[in-house]
């Protein structure tokens, strides 16, 4: 059951992952570059520790790509909030 909810929760991340990419494609904002690539990463974390079989001790080493993804997403936020607003 846990490995079926892996997949659902990579295959979710991954198509959030796309609407954002979709939307970058449209406004060129680096924001949502950002997130696409996050929710990428996401999508990869699920998907790896759905498949590995490694012990509940182990898995923390999975947990650096979630630590990853919530760096480019405040560096993300912070570069976005320190770029001068076009008007």
């Amino acid at each position: 059951m846990s490995q079926i909810l892996s997949g659902a929760s990579a295959a979710v991340c991954l198509f959030i992952g796309i609407f954002f990419l979709r939307f970058w494609r449209t406004s060129r904002d680096r924001l949502f570059l950002v997130f696409a690539v996050a929710f990428g990463v996401f999508s990869l974390h699920w998907a790896l520790l759905g498949l590995a079989d490694v012990p509940n001790e182990s898995r923390h080493y999975f947990y650096l790509l979630r630590l990853l993804a919530f760096v480019l997403i405040i560096g993300g936020v912070i570069d976005k909030n320190r770029r001068p607003n076009p008007r």
